[in-house]
């Protein structure tokens, strides 16, 4: 059986260390503090600041929401960005994407409109060029490749000289969890829908990490003995039983009964990489708060 790579427990303590920070700050005056910018009422959008503002609460970080309307004219929602930017009692913005079709033409607008030292999510061309130059001064690295340093991190898996697959290259998750694996002297590989022989790539590997976003996508022929999968994605499985008797529930990319038996550890679904990616944010929303 393969050791669990429990998000609770990277959760648990990195929420005691923040805490600490938090009245550390709030001892020297200083409130830090969360801008929620919000377009409209999509639902994940709304269970996901829920969620942060749960855990904003719990570490001691201050929440005000900006929400505008569905139909927010870019003009409007640049404003409000600009509102943020000059307000300094808000260390750090969070700004829910994708944008509203009507605005998708204008994203890279918006998004580099916020000032990067309180980009806590990596909405800016600056925190992302911060990632791939591996340095902590330009805005911040996305949320959820940070929980995936954060597990490995914790679980004390070092990465030096191993081999390491990422399966996936978006922005958000595959490309700057490359760089934050070479950050940590492991030798990447990036896989992806062009990949030949990914099943075999992904063998060789040390550390795989699975962001393709597609249920069942690595089963037991990608992995060996000995290895450690980080499980990035949330998917739908309307045969997965849930905790209500019936079907239907979240699960990652992996066939977790197949690869789990032969690994030596794995992140679960729910309960992995998920669960840590808000107390990143809160992390980022505290060193935002230390630097100003």
């Amino acid at each position: 059986m393969a050791k669990q790579l429990l998000g609770k427990e990277v959760t648990d303590a990195l929420n005691a260390k923040l805490t600490e920070r938090a009245n550390a700050l709030k001892a020297k005056g200083v409130t830090p503090t969360l801008g929620i910018l919000r377009i409209g009422e999509n639902p994940s959008d709304l269970s996901y600041e829920r969620g942060a503002t749960k855990r904003a609460e719990l570490i001691g970080i201050e929440v005000q929401k900006f929400v505008l309307p569905e139909d927010a004219t870019k003009e409007k929602v640049l404003a409000a960005i600009d509102e943020l930017n000059a307000n300094d009692a808000i260390h750090g913005v969070l700004m829910f994407r994708p944008l509203p079709k009507h605005l998708k033409a204008d994203t890279d607008e918006i998004c580099n409109r916020l000032d990067p030292k309180k980009d806590v999510d990596c909405m800016t061309d600056l925190s992302n060029a911060g990632v791939f130059e591996g340095r902590s001064d330009l805005g911040f690295a996305p949320c959820t490749p940070a929980a995936c340093m954060e597990i490995l991190d914790y679980y004390g898996i070092d990465c030096k000289g191993k081999n390491a697959v990422v399966i996936g290259r978006s922005l958000v998750v595959g490309k700057p969890a490359a760089m934050m694996l070479m950050g940590k002297n492991a030798t990447v590989t990036v896989c992806h829908t062009k990949t030949v022989n990914t099943a075999e790539i992904c063998r060789k590997a040390d550390i795989v990490v699975s962001a393709a976003g597609v249920l069942n996508s690595l089963t037991k022929d990608y992995v060996r003995e000995g290895q450690v999968v980080i499980d990035v994605s949330i998917n739908w499985d309307e045969n997965k039983p849930n905790a209500k008797g019936g079907l239907g529930a979240i699960a990652g990319d992996a066939v977790y009964s197949e690869v789990e038996p032969i690994v030596a550890a794995i992140t679960p679904v729910p309960g992995g990489v998920g669960s840590v990616t808000t107390s990143v944010l809160m992390k980022h929303v505290i060193e935002a708060a230390e630097r100003a």
